[in-house]
């Protein structure tokens, strides 16, 4: 049976689910909203599509599985107010269907532990829209969904090591302050373990084994590189935008048992020292 993935706003983490997939027999089918990044998508053996702007309908009549990484606006989640539609009514044929999520739906815990039954209480207004569209998508009738709430993404091109070499680092301490993060590697292969295991209606948090306080991942990244640990700034006096600043307005730790226990994944990359080796090993190599 052939196997079509339809990726809504194939993104950073898709595309390394794209890799994962394509060596297995997938099609992938991703979408995005410039030309430039088409050819990117082609290049990488995936079907481009533009949309909004092309009519999303022939690829979701030849989807199997669905996934979309399309963060919500003010007005609500962008891709169900374009193609509400067309999704309601290709649901049936469906074996799958994904929607990122954040685990900033859980608001602020104070460092203490989250886990997928914890009461959603966002603070933020980005959590505050990341609810209501988990909330969209659910209603959608008879979609098989499976709602992924993800910590904070790092990996290749995205991490401490790129802030470092660009002078941009700034090891920010607030008292209490964690983060969880997951490597974009491993969001991968939840995804693909739940493509293989679908239970409709599961919630999944996908986070490290590792919440850790964001300076101390900087300062792991500047002694692997071997450059000078960025001095530390008091969150008080850091002058943060108020975007910078929301993220600090939450602490919490995100248990990842679920994952494990539910889909037998086994992280790849289970703290962030892990992870910045393989990264930096990686790039060493070629």
């Amino acid at each position: 049976m052939d196997r079509v993935l339809l990726s809504i706003g194939h993104g950073y983490s898709a595309r390394a689910l794209a890799r994962l997939l394509k060596p297995q027999g997938w099609r992938i089918i991703g979408t995005t909203r410039s030309a430039e990044k088409a050819g990117t998508l082609a290049a990488e053996g995936v079907e481009p599509l533009i949309w909004p702007g092309t009519e999303i309908g022939p690829a979701l009549a030849q989807a199997t599985h669905l996934l979309t990484s399309v963060s919500p606006d003010p007005e609500g989640d962008p891709v169900l107010r374009q193609a509400g539609t067309a999704i309601a009514a290709a649901a049936p044929r469906l074996s799958w269907a994904g929607y990122l999520s954040t685990t900033g739906v859980y608001g602020d815990h104070r460092g203490g532990w989250v886990d997928e039954t914890t009461p959603l209480t966002p603070s933020t207004e980005r959590g505050r829209r990341r609810v209501a569209a988990e909330e969209a998508w659910a209603a959608v009738p008879g979609l098989p969904l499976h709602v992924f709430r993800l910590a904070g993404i790092y990996g290749p091109g995205r991490s401490a090591f790129d802030r470092l070499r660009a002078g941009t680092a700034r090891r920010i301490v607030k008292e209490g302050q964690v983060f969880s993060r997951i490597h974009v590697e491993d969001i991968a292969q939840v995804l693909a373990a739940a493509m293989a295991r679908p239970d409709p209606g599961g919630v999944y948090n996908l986070a490290d084994d590792d919440p850790a306080p964001p300076q101390d991942v900087i300062a792991c990244a500047a002694e692997l590189l071997g450059v000078p640990v960025p001095p530390e700034i008091p969150f008080e006096t850091a002058e943060l935008s108020p975007m910078a600043a929301s993220f600090y307005s939450e602490s919490k730790r995100v248990r990842n048992d679920r994952i494990k226990e539910a889909l037998g994944v086994r992280l790849l990359y289970p703290d962030y020292r892990a992870g910045l080796a393989a990264i930096l090993a990686a790039e060493r190599a070629g």
